[in-house]
């Protein structure tokens, strides 16, 4: 067995969540709704109101960052880059080898994570998304220098408690952060703009936002669930000289393409940037 190996199956393994905003709490209810123990979560969080609300949610102890890097088996940090150097510092007198780390900070390199931490902890860089939120998440994950399969089996197993999960080569990560990790935003704007088209349009409010949800939810279905290429549904829509031929002209005259991939590249330009210590 190696160094940091849990016994198959070991029942006992506790996961701390470190970073208790949206996405920590988004991670720990994920994971009690898969099955696992409250027992087996920690949260670590200072804010008095803030530990009493989610120890009455989730039914979990809500600690300080040091006692619950000192109880957990995997350490699951959900900060924000900017904040990653500091709880960094926090936590590295309490790392212990062997403990698997898993980082959710856009651009910050497991390199850059093993060098500030104790020799023989093991790093996994992973890039979740909102959707999450509702158990419909897309998680991509990059294993560090240290990293073995059953560590990498164990971080897709929690990521899977909220979504999908990919492997992928760490430096595949930025262009996954500026796709599926800033995905939603851009797929949220499409839908403000579509709205806003419908209330110009002379549609009530209302039911232009009824209508566009259910369209994209039902677009995103097709798409998921015929295993079609987009470009092949979308033809399917697109008479010849109908109204959708129209529509796509003026979008592809307006450069809506070209400028999506811009959108994306200067995603994944940031994420390089974070990594680079421009936060």
């Amino acid at each position: 067995m190696s160094i940091g190996e849990p016994a198959a199956g070991h029942p006992e393994s506790v996961v701390a969540v470190l970073g208790a905003g949206v996405m920590g709490e988004t991670m720990v209810s994920g994971l009690l709704r898969s099955g696992r123990p409250a027992s087996q979560l920690v949260i670590a969080e200072r804010r008095p109101e803030r530990v009493t609300e989610l120890r009455e949610r989730y039914g979990v102890d809500v600690v300080d960052t040091a006692e619950a890097v000192q109880r957990a088996d995997t350490l699951m940090l959900v900060v924000k880059p900017q904040d990653m150097e500091r709880l960094l510092a926090e936590i590295a007198p309490n790392v212990r080898p062997g403990q698997l780390v898993v980082s959710m900070a856009a651009g910050i390199p497991t390199t850059y994570l093993e060098d500030q931490l104790a020799a023989g902890v093991v790093v996994i860089r992973c890039m979740p998304n909102t959707p999450a939120l509702v158990d419909q998440g897309m998680a991509a994950l990059a294993p560090g220098s240290r990293c073995e399969e059953h560590h990498l089996q164990e971080a897709e197993s929690l990521l899977r408690a909220t979504g999908k999960v990919v492997r992928v080569p760490e430096s595949q990560l930025d262009a996954v952060t500026a796709i599926s990790g800033s995905g939603p935003a851009y797929v949220f704007y499409v839908v403000e703009s579509m709205i806003e088209a419908g209330v110009h349009l002379g549609l009530p409010r209302a039911v232009a936002a009824e209508m566009v949800v259910q369209t994209v939810s039902g677009a995103a279905t097709l798409l998921r669930d015929t295993g079609e290429h987009p470009t092949v549904l979308r033809e399917r829509v697109t008479s010849p000289g109908g109204t959708t031929a129209a529509a796509v002209r003026s979008l592809e005259n307006g450069k809506v393409r070209a400028d999506f991939l811009a959108a994306m590249e200067a995603a994944r330009d940031r994420s390089r940037a974070l990594a680079d210590g421009g936060l």
